[in-house]
């Protein structure tokens, strides 16, 4: 089936992310015409059919994706480090940038209606992530480090988990749509100087830390993921954060941090773009 619309270029970029979120398998065919891209875009779709995808499918965070670090009620840094990516409270209204301020390459917003809807955006996501149990590994004991993972939705009986004496390697096996979801029901704690190492093409952007209490990242401590937590994260003195930082109740602390936001990017999806320029 074919459908014909046209579409202004942050159009455009919207429906990419629908579609991507829907997994569908489409052709896309953009035809430019003249000099004004921004103006008369046609594009055309072809529908196939749609592919079921085996394992879990990413937690989807809406709003809250466009933050690198979300807190409930402050932000705080003791100096240095940088954040690239917004950040957001609510419903506090605090941001003690340190000495020096650390720096940050977004947009900041205090108890504002953006920062609102993504906290709104966040406790979905959390509920998403916290009820899912089809296909869940229940690990031998909370510890992860030194360990190796292919994607999927892990949890243990004692309810925590930690990264210690080691790093956890998670291997994507090829595929960067692969997805990890920890859920815990208190604490995550990653040691001094250890962290997670991706391999075979596993993506940051796919790996979900769904905290029940408060999350805790060491000294030179390295985690990549999104970390979803209800009450507080702390990341430690020279920690970096290869994901997001999102706490619901409490507040985020830092201390000369590096955290990068995730590229929102379609890697390797099913669709292909020509682009045709018509004098």
């Amino acid at each position: 089936m074919f459908h014909v619309i046209y579409l202004c270029k942050p159009c455009l970029i919207g429906l990419f992310e629908i579609l991507q979120q829907a997994k569908m398998n489409l052709w896309l065919l953009i035809a430019e015409k003249g000099k004004r891209p921004l103006l008369g875009l046609v594009l055309t779709l072809l529908f196939c059919q749609h592919q079921a995808e085996a394992g879990q499918l990413p937690v989807d965070l809406r709003s809250a994706g466009s933050f690198a670090i979300l807190a409930g009620t402050a932000v705080t840094s003791t100096g240095g480090g940088t954040i690239n990516g917004d950040v957001g409270v609510w419903t506090g209204s605090s941001f003690i940038e340190g000495v020096p301020p650390v720096i940050v390459n977004g947009k900041v917003y205090l108890a504002l209606p953006i920062a609102k809807q993504a906290q709104a955006d966040l406790t979905t996501a959390y509920n998403d992530a916290a009820g899912r149990t089809t296909g869940v590994v229940i690990l031998a004991d909370e510890q992860l480090g030194s360990k190796t993972l292919a994607p999927g939705l892990y949890t243990t009986t004692s309810g925590w988990l930690q990264i210690t004496g080691g790093n956890l390697t998670l291997d994507a096996g090829g595929d960067p749509n692969a997805v990890w979801i920890f859920k815990m029901a208190t604490t995550l704690t990653v040691g001094n100087g250890y962290g997670v190492i991706l391999a075979g093409r596993a993506q940051a952007r796919n790996v979900f830390w769904q905290v029940g209490s408060s999350a805790t990242l060491g000294t030179t401590s390295r985690l990549k993921g999104n970390i979803l937590a209800m009450t507080a994260i702390s990341v430690q003195t020279g920690a970096t954060l290869d994901g997001r930082a999102l706490a619901r109740n409490a507040a985020v602390t830092l201390d000369s941090n590096t955290l990068v936001l995730p590229p929102r990017k379609f890697t390797d999806q099913p669709w292909r773009i020509l682009l045709m320029n018509k004098e």
